[in-house]
C-alpha cells in the first residue's frame, strides 16, 4: 500500500473545464446497477452532480487541477471499486477544526449517509454550488461544508493561510486549518447542540483528537495521516 504524500501550497489554480469521463461511459450499466444497491441500502442517497479532478500538479507553492462534472453514482462506483481510473481523483476542501487547546474535533458520519460510520473533518466533494468564474472556490467550499455540518460561520474561526494537500490512493484531500478560540470540549458542546437542532444532521457525534491515542481506525488513512503530521510538528 502507497505512504500518504504531502505538499504544503498556498495558492490553488482550480479550473472547470468539460470532459465525458471516459470510466462513466463504458460502465454505465454497471453503475447504475451499483447504485440502485445501494440506494436500497441508504434511500436518502441521490444521485446528483459533483465534481472531480484531473491533471493534478504541484509546481511551487500551487496546485492546480482541472475539475470536470459527473453525476455522484459514478463517483460512487468508482470510490467503492477502488479508484478504477487512476487519472481521476477525488481532491475535495476540508477544514480541519483546531482548537484552543490544541483538539482537532471531527464529525462521524450519519448512518443515512454513504460514508456512515467514517470519521472525517467537516468536508465535502465540490459541486456546482462551488464554482466561481469557471473556477472550483475551494474556500469557499470548505466554508459552506463547515457551515451546514456544525453551524460555525466563517466569523467563528480563523482560516490558515495554507493548504495541507494530503494525496493517499485516489484522493487529495486539500486541508485547511480552521483556528477556533474554544477548548475541544466547549466546541464539541457547541456543535452538538447544533445537530440536535436538525431534523437528519450529517454528523452523528463529534470527537475530539488531541494525541495519536485517540485515532481511530473509522478515519481515513489520509485524516489519520495529516493529524499524526500536526501532532508531531504543529505550526
Amino acid at each position: 500500500m502507497t505512504l500518504p504524500v504531502f505538499h504544503r501550497v498556498a495558492t490553488l489554480d482550480l479550473n472547470v473545464q468539460p470532459w465525458s469521463w471516459p470510466f462513466a461511459q463504458a460502465r454505465r450499466a454497471d453503475i447504475d446497477a451499483h447504485f440502485k444497491a445501494r440506494q436500497r441500502e441508504k434511500p436518502q442517497i441521490w444521485n446528483g452532480r459533483v465534481l472531480l479532478a484531473r491533471n493534478p500538479a504541484f509546481t511551487g507553492t500551487s496546485f492546480s487541477a482541472d475539475y470536470f462534472e459527473t453525476d455522484f453514482a459514478s463517483f460512487l462506483a468508482w470510490r467503492d471499486w477502488g479508484f478504477p481510473d487512476r487519472d481521476v481523483v477525488n481532491s475535495p476542501g476540508m477544514g480541519a477544526l483546531r482548537c484552543s487547546d490544541g483538539a482537532f474535533v471531527l464529525g462521524e458520519m450519519g448512518q443515512h449517509t454513504s460514508n456512515a460510520g467514517r470519521i472525517y473533518f467537516p468536508a465535502g466533494t465540490p459541486d456546482l454550488h462551488d464554482v466561481r468564474d469557471g473556477a472550483v472556490d475551494l474556500s469557499g467550499s470548505v466554508a459552506r461544508e463547515v457551515e451546514e455540518e456544525t453551524g460555525l460561520t466563517p466569523d467563528d474561526y480563523q482560516a490558515g493561510a495554507q493548504w495541507d494537500c494530503v494525496r493517499y490512493d485516489g484522493i487529495i484531500a486539500l486541508i485547511r486549518i480552521l483556528n477556533v478560540a474554544l477548548t475541544g470540549e466547549e466546541l464539541r458542546a457547541r456543535i452538538e447542540a447544533n445537530l440536535a437542532r436538525q431534523e437528519q444532521p450529517e454528523f452523528s457525534a463529534i470527537h475530539l483528537v488531541r494525541a495519536t491515542s485517540d485515532l481511530s481506525a473509522a478515519m481515513p488513512r489520509f485524516v489519520t495521516a495529516f493529524i499524526e503530521k500536526q501532532l508531531a510538528a504543529p505550526f
